[in-house]
């Protein structure tokens, strides 16, 4: 039986801002039959959305083609320790 490395979260910094203010994390919004509708990204890392590989890229997909302004900020996936 395999299971879902889910282990990963998405961190998103605005480029402008450099080190200055802290990131944000993807929390990924979900219909009730489980299918991915969007993203919103909030500051407490406890409650951001703990994903594997795979959903995490679903994540930085949809943040580049659905955010008009996806190119002003750095978006990368992190392991749940970082």
């Amino acid at each position: 039986m395999e299971t879902n490395d889910q282990r990963y979260l998405v961190q998103q910094n605005k480029i402008a801002d450099g080190d200055k203010k802290p990131p944000v994390f993807a929390k990924v919004m979900r219909g009730k039959d489980g299918k991915f509708e969007g993203v919103s990204f909030i500051k407490n890392k406890e409650k951001a959305t703990i994903m594997t590989v795979a959903e995490a890229q679903e994540v930085i997909d949809w943040a580049a083609g659905k955010k008009s302004n996806a190119k002003e900020y750095a978006t990368k996936v992190i392991c749940l320790g970082q």
